[in-house]
C-alpha cells in the first residue's frame, strides 16, 4: 500500500510540474520567464515537502488529497470549470510576459509570493487540523464535525487557503489580466460550498448546528 502511494504521489507530482511548465513557458516563448521558475518552485518545494511529511505521518490523509474523481454532476463540472480558468490564466501569463503587455513591477511579484507562502502555511494547518480532508465532496466512514481552531473561525478554511493560493498565483507570474481570469474562481468556489454543505448537512450528524454557532464561509465577517 505504501510503495504504491508512493509511486501513485510521484506520478501526479512529476506531471503538475509539467504540465505548469507547458503551459507557461511555450506561451513565454522563453525560459527566461523568471516568475515562471519563481511561482513552481514555491508551489512545487513546499508541495513536495508536504507529501512526504504526510507520508510518514498520516499516509491515508495523503490518500483522499490523491484522490480528486468527483462523483457527482454538479462538483465534476466545478473541477471542469477550474481546470480551464488555470488553463487560460496560465497560457496568458505567458503571453504576458512574450508581449509585455500589462507586466506587474518586480515588488508586486514579491508580494504576492509573501502572500502565496503565508496561503500555504495556512493550508497546511488546515490539513493537520481536519483528518477528514477529501479533495472530493463526500461524507466518510466515522467522519466527525471539526469546529476547533481555524474551524471555529470559518468552516472552510481550505477554501479560505486555496483562494488566497490561486489569487496570488497570477499576481507572482506578474500579470494583471491573469488575475482577473483567476478571479472566475470565487463564483465556482460559492458553488462548490453550497453543494457541499448540502451532502453534510445530509450525511453528517452535527453538521447543521455547527453552521448555526459557525456563521461565515470563508471571510470572516464577511461571507
Amino acid at each position: 500500500m505504501t510503495n504504491k502511494l508512493l509511486i501513485s504521489a510521484l506520478i501526479k507530482f512529476f506531471a503538475g510540474v509539467v504540465l505548469v511548465g507547458l503551459l507557461l513557458f511555450p506561451a513565454a516563448g522563453s525560459f527566461a520567464f523568471w516568475q515562471a521558475w519563481l511561482l513552481m518552485g514555491v508551489l512545487f518545494i513546499p508541495m513536495f515537502v508536504a507529501g512526504l511529511i504526510l507520508m510518514k505521518k498520516n499516509p491515508e490523509l495523503l490518500r483522499k488529497r490523491l484522490n480528486a474523481k468527483e462523483e457527482q454532476m454538479e462538483q465534476k463540472e466545478v473541477v471542469l470549470f477550474s481546470g480551464l480558468m488555470f488553463l487560460s490564466s496560465f497560457i496568458i501569463a505567458g503571453l504576458n510576459f512574450r508581449f509585455s503587455w500589462l507586466v506587474l513591477p518586480a515588488w508586486v511579484t514579491i508580494a504576492g509570493t509573501v502572500i502565496f507562502l503565508l496561503a500555504y502555511l495556512l493550508y497546511a494547518e488546515v490539513l493537520r487540523e481536519n483528518e477528514y480532508l477529501s479533495r472530493t465532496i463526500e461524507v466518510q466512514k466515522g467522519q466527525k464535525v471539526v469546529d476547533t481552531g481555524l474551524y471555529g473561525i470559518v468552516r472552510h478554511p481550505m477554501y479560505m487557503a486555496t483562494v488566497l493560493l490561486f489569487l496570488a498565483m497570477p499576481i507572482i507570474l506578474g500579470s494583471i489580466v491573469s488575475f482577473l481570469i483567476m478571479l472566475v474562481y470565487l463564483p465556482i468556489i460559492a458553488k462548490r460550498i453550497r453543494n457541499e454543505e448540502k451532502v453534510l448537512e445530509e450525511g453528517l450528524a452535527g453538521y447543521k448546528q455547527y453552521k448555526e454557532r459557525v456563521k461565515y464561509r470563508i471571510i470572516p465577517f464577511v461571507w
